[in-house]
């Protein structure tokens, strides 16, 4: 398996969630399963089975972070020196030239893309356009509704 990219802050997540896991979720369901079983007969006993199912997830949920984190390939937007390149972890400020509307994306990998929070994934096509280029640049991205320009105002690694 190839090395993967993730922010710095990325990989804290998924290590703060790896902990909650393997500290608060598994011990919970292990003793819901414990609860479940001494109620007696299992082959009826639906939180038993809800109990199994969650644990079931848990524990993948758990060895596919694990996975992740293994293959990481861990990035610090912040140490970066990529002379003024838009590139992977950088923070961009861009200019929608039909609309006049700016905004400000942080490319960062596809398990923490966020829009809503201004974290646009590496494979999209806004990324992928931006990327290489510098300030004062225009990127043409291919929309659903067409080609936009966004004109990049700045960027950062922070």
């Amino acid at each position: 398996m190839s090395k993967f990219p993730i922010t710095l802050r990325g990989a804290e997540l998924l290590r703060e969630e790896l902990h909650r896991l393997k500290t608060v979720d598994r011990p919970s369901v292990i003793a819901a399963i414990a609860e479940a079983r001494s109620h007696g007969d299992l082959s009826e006993n639906a939180e038993y089975e809800a109990a199994k199912e969650r644990q079931g997830f848990i524990e993948g949920r758990i060895a596919e972070v694990e996975g992740k984190l293994s293959n990481a390939q861990i990035i610090d937007p912040a140490s970066l020196d990529a002379d003024g390149r838009v590139v992977f972890g950088a923070t961009v400020e861009l200019e929608d030239v039909d609309a006049g509307k700016t905004v400000t994306y942080q490319i960062v990998g596809d398990d923490e893309a966020d829009l809503k929070i201004g974290k646009i994934s590496l494979n999209s096509p806004v990324a992928r356009a931006l990327i290489g280029k510098f300030a004062g640049d225009v990127a043409e991205v291919q929309a659903p509704g067409g080609i936009r320009e966004y004109e990049i105002l700045d960027v950062r690694y922070e």
